[in-house]
């Protein structure tokens, strides 16, 4: 059986065929030196891929090299290794001799499946439609040829705003407990840091899984006592409580701790099984095998030349305060607390990141290609694959509708509708004009006028594109908002 390399993405028990199988392992400490990585990122990636070299003993070489190459010229046999999660990565291994390049695995469709179907579709290639298609090929939550139901999506049941008390009563997700792999890490980059290498954010306790079965456990407890919260409140943010009801699991999916088919046919008998809410069962289904699959099949099926898109000509780089997590710089609650998150736990939910952050980006016309490497190492879930499709595709609009319908950008109102970080704000979310004016809702209105001949008309941006024109102040607005700049709000 010829030697299984895995990249510390592929770190799962089912990037192997045979539990004996012979393994590779490589740490390249160039990885780190090429890119600002947020230091809770870099200790979850070292620590994940030094459990599994414990876990896999005498099983499994594992080197520690500055380069791939160098660790490689080092291993004489054969090998083969599971379709990387980057082009890069990709292009590196087909230039190898020895390797073997075998399909994909740790998602739920196969990147052939996607082809088909994504070349049989006429015009935009909808989440929505592939998420039916997926449902259906796989046959998960059906009842026979029909949705379990009789609805594909309970989208609509899932945006509630959260508690008036700020208070979501649903036990703690549980936590991971450090070891001695942990402390190795930790004083490895405290050392690597002192060497000069540079790293974002706080250090602080790892809070998302390294192992296979601490992800597992982490499931089983989200199936159990979580996931009837999940739904509801999926889109909610509060200041007091980061975590919501959100499985936290992100980053075991694509770490490869955690077969995401599991996670599926595990929420699915929740539902059959336990009775636990059909919306918020759908709705996790939905993000894992929806979504999650179509942003990794998008990266993938769409040119590489998509990723660098920009079409709204965005021009500003990334202000320092932003690079640099500086939350402390930042007055409006909402960005503060958000930008907060990033710096304490390289992790903020869906939401967050794409209606305070994304939004906010998008808003001041920051370049999408920066701001996919930001979100790539900012996040301890983030990787090329992820981030393309997620700030190029649907955050940042940059390729003008081959994902979405319209640019995902709103004004304060919906920050204050679905959060509780407008109360005490010293901006006003109703306000566009004047030193109390929200940077959001100004925002808001700046960016539809310096657009508006860009985006393309559609039923759904008509009427918002008619209000804005009936704005008696939107000059003034323009002129407030470019003289605020990227300074911190």
């Amino acid at each position: 059986m010829s030697r299984r390399w895995l990249f510390a993405d592929q770190l799962g028990p089912h990037f192997l065929d045979d539990r004996a199988q012979p393994v590779l392992l490589i740490e390249s400490k160039a990885v780190f030196r090429r890119r600002v990585y947020h230091r809770q990122k870099a200790h979850l990636i070292l620590s994940a891929l030094r459990h599994r070299a414990a876990e896999l003993g005498d099983q499994a070489i594992f080197l520690r090299a500055e380069t791939y190459g160098q660790a490689l010229r080092k291993v004489r046999e054969p090998l083969e290794v599971c379709h990387p999660t980057s082009r890069a990565a990709l292009a590196f291994v087909r230039d190898l001799d020895r390797v073997t390049v075998l399909p994909a695995r740790g998602y739920v469709t196969s990147l052939e499946d996607f082809a088909d179907w994504a070349d049989s579709r006429r015009g935009a290639l909808r989440m929505e439609s592939f998420y039916r298609f997926a449902r259906d090929h796989h046959r998960v939550l059906l009842d026979g040829p029909d949705p379990v139901g009789g609805r594909w999506s309970y989208d609509t049941e899932n945006r509630e705003a959260p508690p008036k008390d700020g208070e979501l009563d649903v036990p703690a997700a549980p936590m991971p407990k450090e070891d001695d792999i942990d402390a190795e890490v930790r004083a490895d980059l405290d050392h690597w840091e002192r060497e000069g290498i540079r790293f974002a954010g706080r250090d602080g306790p790892r809070r998302f899984p390294a192992t296979t079965k601490e992800a597992k456990a982490r499931l089983r407890h989200f199936l159990r006592h979580r996931l009837a919260a999940f739904g509801p409140y999926e889109d909610a943010m509060l200041a007091g409580d980061p975590w919501l009801a959100h499985s936290m699991l992100s980053a075991a999916f694509n770490l490869g701790l955690l077969d995401p088919m599991e996670a599926v046919r595990g929420a699915e008998q929740a539902y059959r099984k336990q009775g636990a809410p059909l919306a918020s069962v759908e709705g996790f289904i939905r993000q894992v095998m929806g979504w999650r699959d179509y942003i990794w099949h998008t990266y993938w099926y769409f040119e590489p030349s998509w990723r660098s898109s920009n079409e709204l000509g965005a021009r500003r780089s990334l202000p320092g305060w932003w690079q640099d997590l500086d939350a402390d710089a930042v007055d409006a609650h909402c960005l503060h607390d958000v930008l907060a998150g990033v710096r304490d736990r390289a992790w903020v939910h869906h939401i967050p990141r794409l209606m305070v952050l994304g939004n906010y980006a998008l808003q001041r016309g920051w370049r999408p290609a920066e701001l996919v490497e930001w979100f790539r190492t900012r996040f301890v879930d983030g990787y090329d694959w992820v981030m393309t499709g997620n700030v190029v595709g649907m955050s940042q609009y940059a390729d003008l509708g081959r994902m979405t319908t319209k640019p995902y950008v709103s004004g304060g109102a919906y920050i204050n509708r679905m959060s509780d970080y407008c109360g005490g704000c010293r901006y006003d979310p109703k306000k566009r004009l004047g030193p109390d004016a929200c940077p959001f809702t100004a925002g808001y209105w700046a960016f539809l006028a310096a657009n508006r001949s860009r985006i393309p008309a559609n039923a759904r941006m008509a009427r918002t594109m008619k209000q804005m024109e009936r704005l008696t102040d939107l000059d003034a607005v323009v002129a407030q908002e470019k003289q605020r700049g990227s300074d911190p709000p």
